[in-house]
């Protein structure tokens, strides 16, 4: 008997050869961390907290950096930025790539200097701007893995910005299920469809060339059968009144904040978060 998940079989067949639960596991594993990430379900120091506050909170941490070009200031800062992201429960795929991408900028940083001959000034402001990014990233991580899609478009509606970007950020979290659904439709049917390669080859290249592959032949469908069922999203968004609750009315408006509270504790957090900032910069100026 076969087990049916999503739609598509738990162990299905490939070219004679069973697909074991490993095989789906990364699969399975990237979707379920990308809807934790998505709709906010990890919880965090800043999920509970008004979605202004969050907002004040990032803006807050990343604009500072771009203030100083002292390296203790920016030091403190990182620290603050990587404790923030680690309370906020980011997740081991978001603080992978991060890894990752701060990795491989720092390497091709290094090969950059090397090649054209660049002197010790030239990688202290390389890295003082690498940093700086870093810094940005962790709190962008931070803030907006604790926010839903709901909570993010009322709090920019709370603070007056346009409806339409509203708009963009509600529908744009709502499509990143569907391009997972569709993506993971598409390379199951090259899977079943297609015989594997006989062998990884020297380093693996039959295999990277066959994922490449099914990669490129899976952009078209992919964007098609998406763009299929925007109007579907669309449409079950003006049900609920998007229209109107994005500032055509301001009833509607009213109604749609009205469950926003800008307690005492969001305050607070602003409050703390100028606080070490501005420790920050003195303790730079300090140590500098």
């Amino acid at each position: 008997m076969t087990t049916i998940v999503d739609g598509a079989p738990a162990a299905a067949i490939e070219g004679g050869r069973r697909r074991t639960g490993r095989d789906r596991a990364s699969v399975e594993w990237v979707k379920v961390e990308l809807m934790r990430v998505a709709y906010a379900t990890r919880g965090g120091f800043l999920a509970r907290r008004d979605p202004r506050a969050v907002l004040g909170w990032y803006v807050i941490l990343a604009v500072a950096p771009w203030l100083t070009y002292s390296e203790p200031t920016l030091a403190i800062l990182g620290v603050v930025a990587l404790a923030s992201a680690l309370a906020a429960r980011i997740g081991p795929l978001l603080l992978g790539l991060f890894l990752l991408g701060i990795l491989g900028q720092l390497a091709y940083l290094g090969v950059m200097v090397l090649v054209f001959g660049g002197n010790a000034s030239a990688v202290e402001g390389l890295l003082e701007v690498s940093l700086k990014l870093a810094i940005i990233s962790l709190a962008s991580m931070a803030a907006f893995v604790s926010l839903d899609p709901e909570k993010l478009a009322d709090g920019l509606a709370a603070l007056r910005a346009p409806a339409v970007l509203g708009f963009a950020v509600s529908y744009a979290y709502r499509m990143v299920p569907l391009l997972i659904d569709e993506l993971q439709t598409i390379i199951d049917g090259h899977r079943l469809r297609g015989a594997p390669p006989a062998g990884h080859g020297f380093l693996g290249w039959r295999t990277m060339r066959r994922v490449g592959l099914v990669a490129v032949q899976s952009f078209y469908p992919l964007f098609l059968n998406t763009a299929k069922r925007t109007r579907t999203t669309v449409e079950a968004l003006e049900t609920r009144g998007f229209t109107l609750t994005g500032g055509a009315s301001p009833e509607g408006r009213r109604l749609r904040l009205a469950g926003l509270r800008f307690t005492w504790a969001d305050g607070l957090l602003l409050v703390l978060t100028l606080a070490v900032v501005v420790l920050a910069f003195v303790a730079g100026r300090v140590l500098g």
